[in-house]
């Protein structure tokens, strides 16, 4: 997932913030590891790697993650996102700020 961030009309300031699968996503394509990978070779490479959940920057290590994902051998990279992506849920879901957090994290007062 992503979220595109305020602006204050400065061009030094990323499109977007990449949260979740997204993350996980662009983390494992900057990485050297390759498929098909075991739970600890992505451990081995990405292990204590922090990703975040949430779009406000709520993280846990990949490798908690992968705590939380019953398969233990991914063939791809997509079949790897697949079976992280209800775990990233869970942890949005669950730890995520409330609606109201969430709405008065928008407004500075």
């Amino acid at each position: 997932m992503g979220v595109r961030p305020p602006t204050n009309g400065s061009d030094d300031e990323p499109t977007s913030i990449e949260f979740g699968i997204a993350a996980v996503d662009a983390t494992l394509k900057r990485s050297d590891l390759s498929f098909p990978a075991s739970s600890d070779d992505v451990r081995g490479e990405l292990g204590d790697k922090k990703i975040p959940y949430d779009v406000h920057g709520n993280a846990i290590p990949l490798e908690t993650a992968l705590e939380e994902v019953p398969q233990s051998q991914f063939e791809s990279r997509q079949e790897l996102l697949n079976a992280l992506h209800p775990v990233f849920e869970t942890f949005r879901e669950e730890r995520s700020s409330g609606f109201v957090q969430q709405l008065r994290s928008l407004f500075p007062f």
